[in-house]
């Protein structure tokens, strides 16, 4: 399993951060690193792409995806969490921005229809 994705919640809403590279909003999340395990990675990455530590992740399940450049199946841990209330978030090299994402609405345009449609699978 090479990744692992995070959907942290705030009541009906999940956050998606915008990656700069992708010029995407997506999950926060990424590659797990050799020693890692799969929740070390998924916190890890939510840190240090949000500002938010949240070691007590749970486990929600495993997603299967097929990528075309080049063409493979990837695999990756989906975690959930939640917060009490937004927190202050600073942009940095891979992030610009984030936002709560009301999963009762459509997703913002430029979003990655794979994360968005594992939030809301996350957030049954």
């Amino acid at each position: 399993m090479p990744a692992a994705l995070v959907a942290v919640r705030h009541g009906t809403s999940v956050l998606l951060v915008f990656d700069r590279h992708r010029r995407q909003w997506e999950l926060p999340g990424g590659r797990i690193e050799p020693g890692e395990t799969p929740l070390q990675a998924a916190v890890r990455e939510l840190h240090e792409e949000t500002g938010l530590h949240l070691p007590a992740l749970t486990l929600t399940g495993h997603a299967r995806f097929r990528l075309v450049a080049p063409p493979r199946d990837e695999y990756a841990a989906i975690y959930t969490g939640q917060v009490p209330a937004r927190h202050h978030f600073v942009p940095n090299d891979e992030i610009s921005a984030i936002r709560w994402w009301d999963l009762t609405t459509t997703p913002p345009a430029n979003a990655q229809p794979l994360d968005t449609a594992l939030a809301r699978l996350a957030g049954r």
